[in-house]
């Protein structure tokens, strides 16, 4: 009685770890430049590292100024390690940036979110 007991308690764990690795979403990991972080000159492209596989076709990444203005970028291309690459049209003068990301990850699911880097006069 024992053993089919901790036969069906095992069995219902395993069942719960795997489901949740179902329903697994793409978080922001860390970014370059890092979420909050003052610079010292403008980066030629942004960074975006995620949890979970993405697919590039439905994810994308907006930056603006503090004031909202936007700034041009190339498009975004995923690369190894659940990389968004995007690369900056121009230089940045110094300031405040608003990153905007989504990306939909390859179960399907959509997560979105936003991060400030400044760059320093």
């Amino acid at each position: 009685m024992k053993r089919s007991s901790l036969l069906i308690i095992a069995t219902c764990l395993a069942s719960i770890l795997a489901g949740t690795q179902a329903f697994a979403h793409a978080f922001l990991d860390h970014a370059q430049p890092g979420v909050g972080t003052t610079i010292g000159a403008s980066p030629s492209e942004l960074d975006l590292t995620f949890t979970e596989d993405i697919v590039a076709a439905f994810s994308g990444v907006h930056v603006a100024t503090a004031g909202g203005a936007p700034v041009p970028t190339g498009k975004a291309v995923v690369g190894p390690a659940n990389t968004l690459h995007v690369r900056l049209a121009r230089t940045l003068k110094p300031g405040t940036y608003v990153v905007s990301w989504h990306v939909v990850s390859v179960d399907t699911h959509h997560t979105q979110g936003t991060y400030k880097f400044t760059i320093a006069p």
